[in-house]
């Protein structure tokens, strides 16, 4: 008796999450996403009557500059990418079809969200400092940067639920909820190690880590897409595959 009133409560609870959809919009949260945002163009602003000409667009793996841009693209080309960034992933929950989910790891999610638009920010501030003039060590705050933004995903990643859009996605993940959890964690820390040594990049640098360092990156990614497969394989309640019928022909 029991265990059929914790079915049918559970079925309800599920039932109920389906039609509540992703995270409701709020405006308390996107806040302070969109302030990182705004500080960004604002200090453009502030920056435009003081800045070169020409600032500085890339950099090579020496840390070399070996490309310039116009005041307007120097400036205002990552805070727009910012801008689209944030509405982007505010949005895309709406259209995922595994939408109901995210109610699930709403915060992990927003962790995310806020991790990305801080390193958009990291490296714009750095461009405004060359642009004024300043001393900007590239190969210092890039891979700090990036490190630090991987072990903020590593560590956020074992939470995202199966979904569309955010997190480990491959054919085996999405039709097989073990193999979604489990690639997740072994993929948090994968993506953790990678950030620590990403981190290192800003200390050992020679041009050999680097390459060993984006090799490992390449056979990371070829690992978790096995071993995705491999648990899918292995799982007695995976999705059938040809589960969804092709359309007839016309």
């Amino acid at each position: 008796m029991s265990t059929n009133h914790s079915a049918d409560h559970s079925a309800d609870h599920s039932a109920e999450q389906a039609e509540r959809g992703p995270v409701a919009w709020s405006w308390r949260r996107e806040a302070p996403l969109l302030a990182v945002v705004v500080a960004m163009f604002a200090a453009s602003v502030v920056a435009w009557p003081f800045a070169d000409d020409q600032i500085p667009m890339h950099w090579n793996a020496s840390g070399e500059i070996d490309r310039y841009g116009g005041k307007a693209e120097g400036l205002f080309l990552l805070p727009a990418l910012a801008l689209g960034i944030w509405a982007l992933l505010a949005v895309i929950p709406r259209f995922d079809p595994g939408k109901q989910n995210y109610a699930s790891f709403g915060g992990a999610y927003l962790l995310t969200r806020i991790g990305t638009l801080a390193f958009f920010a990291l490296i714009h501030a750095g461009v405004l400092a060359v642009a004024l003039g300043a001393e900007f060590d590239v190969y210092l705050v890039f891979p700090l940067g990036v490190g630090l933004l991987f072990i903020l995903l590593g560590n956020v990643m074992p939470k995202f639920r199966p979904n569309y859009f955010a997190g480990i996605r491959t054919p085996w993940t999405l039709a097989s909820a073990k193999s979604w959890t489990a690639t997740h964690r072994l993929g948090g820390r994968l993506f953790m190690v990678g950030g620590v040594l990403f981190m290192a990049m800003s200390v050992i640098r020679v041009e050999w880590f680097v390459i060993a360092l984006l090799g490992g990156l390449g056979l990371g990614i070829l690992a978790l897409t096995a071993y995705s497969y491999r648990v899918w394989r292995d799982d007695p309640d995976r999705v059938p595959v040809g589960l969804v019928a092709p359309m007839p022909e016309e």
